[in-house]
């Protein structure tokens, strides 16, 4: 299965690879400009009840080729969202559409544009990173030479290639969490959802996922990223949404964020605990 814009993210990809990654970047984001397009992900009136609401109706629309960072305390609701979006998990009720494909009708479709990483991947620690890459690219029934190629690419870019032959049982938490992140690129995705990217990174191996983000953003395709480190959400995310006790109560950009929080200036820090302060103390 092929998913749709695949031959141009490949055009892109082979691009960067000549040079002309920018060039190529831009024509991407024309042909998605001129045409009306569904966003990458539009959720409405999710929920998900364990003992107690863990989504309570939350309606999110994030669009194409944006990097959105999806924010909240522990028990928030946010990886149990994502895990949602991602077909892990059977919501109560809700709609979840991903690039215009009703997820929970077309599960298999949907997939198919979309890549999930945890924040604990599990990868096959028998093969080493090149072989994982193949036997990924396999499953997506890619073709084999353009699999190894694009395996290779991403292996060097992620920092990997002096690991590229050590069976992934021997890497380090970090080193197995670029693997994965490669796994999970390899067939292009139009929407890239990652929980916690940058656990378990040291500052050079955190640089390189950074920039591998920003490049698929660029040519197009949508990030969605939890993270508690929050000047990385500052510094990378065009919008932010946050969530608390299973519910969206603020999304918009820096700037939108505080004011509605009152706090001008304010870091993302000051702006994300008063936002869930005063949540919180609404919901005493």
């Amino acid at each position: 299965m092929v998913a749709p814009h695949s031959r141009l993210l490949n055009a892109n990809a082979l691009a960067f690879r000549t040079g002309k990654f920018l060039t190529a970047c831009s024509r991407f984001r024309v042909s998605m400009s001129d045409h009306a397009v569904p966003p990458a992900l539009e959720i409405r009136n999710l929920r998900k009840t364990f003992a107690k609401p863990a989504v309570d109706c939350l309606s999110l629309t994030i669009g194409r080729g944006e990097f959105y960072a999806l924010l909240g305390p522990n028990g928030a609701g946010k990886t149990t969202t994502l895990r949602m979006v991602a077909g892990l998990l059977k919501p109560d009720a809700g709609e979840i559409s991903i690039c215009g494909i009703n997820a929970l009708a077309k599960p298999v479709d949907a997939k198919t544009v979309m890549a999930w990483v945890p924040d604990e991947p599990l990868i096959y620690d028998k093969l080493d990173p090149l072989e994982y890459l193949e036997f990924v690219a396999g499953l997506w029934a890619m073709d084999p030479v353009k699999a190894e190629h694009e395996a290779r690419h991403l292996i060097e870019i992620l920092g990997l290639a002096p690991h590229a032959a050590t069976r992934c049982h021997g890497l380090s938490k970090g080193m197995r969490q670029k693997v994965a992140l490669a796994g999970a690129l390899i067939h292009d995705p139009q929407l890239i959802i990652l929980d916690e990217p940058l656990t378990g990174l040291d500052a050079a191996s955190a640089r390189q996922v950074k920039a591998v983000l920003k490049d698929r953003v660029a040519c197009g395709a949508t990030v969605i990223m939890t993270t508690h480190i929050l000047d990385v959400a500052e510094r990378m995310a065009e919008r932010i949404g946050v969530i608390s006790n299973g519910k969206l109560i603020a999304q918009g950009t820096l700037e939108e964020l505080s004011r509605k929080a009152g706090q001008d200036g304010g870091t993302l820090e000051e702006i994300f605990l008063t936002l869930v302060a005063n949540e919180d103390a609404a919901a005493a």
